[in-house]
């Protein structure tokens, strides 16, 4: 089994969520008592945070890097950088590491090709759904990306950051989130994408008229199939330590 390295803490909500499916996942496919190889950064968000609004992008990914090598000090195989908005740095994480940075951005369009899917909704922070570094990626995999209208963007966004990534989970929220996905539903969206990994404790898969994708989940997948070396529907491997 190969070690997966986590940079979290942005939020730690939904880092909590990363390591719960991960090894959920690994004892799921391995059986008895198997948990997952992790070497995990947890940051503090709130510093995090500063840089988004700040728009200090470059002190941002130096601090993700700095994270990135020390998980793969840590004896990582591979690291995810847990949240869909901090690939905005990607490429400064990439850069730093010599082992592979999984992004999530590309476990989400393997998802959506493999299911058919070539039209996606996005319902994420505004730089999530606004900049090239996210949408771009998935349109150069050959997906079409739906974003929300301005008005239904800026709403999305404001939950994010004023109750989902401090743990509040409001209802009337909730039917804001959905009535922005049926709106993304008429326009083409074949799904949705909860491109935050802290939507999912908001709306999940079924609760809308169209398929959603938690990219925690799919990212957590893919980070599970490198780590036991497999595909989904390929048998595992025999237990190796």
């Amino acid at each position: 089994m190969k070690t997966i390295g986590l940079i979290g803490g942005l939020s730690w909500y939904s880092t909590a969520q990363y390591y719960r499916t991960i090894n959920e996942l690994v004892q799921e496919r391995r059986g008895g008592h198997a948990s997952a190889l992790i070497a995990l950064q947890s940051l503090d968000f709130s510093v995090v945070r500063a840089h988004q609004e700040s728009g200090d992008w470059a002190a941002a990914g130096r601090l993700l890097a700095d994270a990135g090598r020390r998980c793969q000090d840590a004896g990582a195989d591979v690291v995810l950088i847990c949240a869909n908005l901090m690939h905005r740095v990607a490429d400064d994480v990439e850069s730093a590491l010599d082992v592979p940075l999984l992004r999530i951005t590309d476990a989400i369009a393997d998802q959506a090709r493999a299911r058919g899917w070539s039209q996606l909704g996005l319902l994420g922070t505004r730089w999530v759904m606004e900049e090239d570094f996210y949408t771009g990626r998935l349109e150069r995999s050959g997906l079409r990306t739906h974003v929300p209208a301005p008005d239904d963007r800026a709403e999305v966004n404001r939950i994010i950051f004023d109750e989902l990534t401090q743990g509040r989970v409001v209802e009337e929220s909730r039917i804001t989130y959905l009535a922005a996905i049926d709106r993304l539903a008429d326009a083409g969206a074949e799904a949705v994408v909860l491109a935050c990994t802290e939507i999912e404790l908001l709306v999940n898969d079924g609760d809308a008229p169209i398929p959603l994708l938690d990219s925690m989940r799919v990212h957590a997948e893919a980070a599970v199939d490198f780590a036991l070396a497999t595909r989904p529907g390929q048998p595992t491997p025999a237990f190796d330590g």
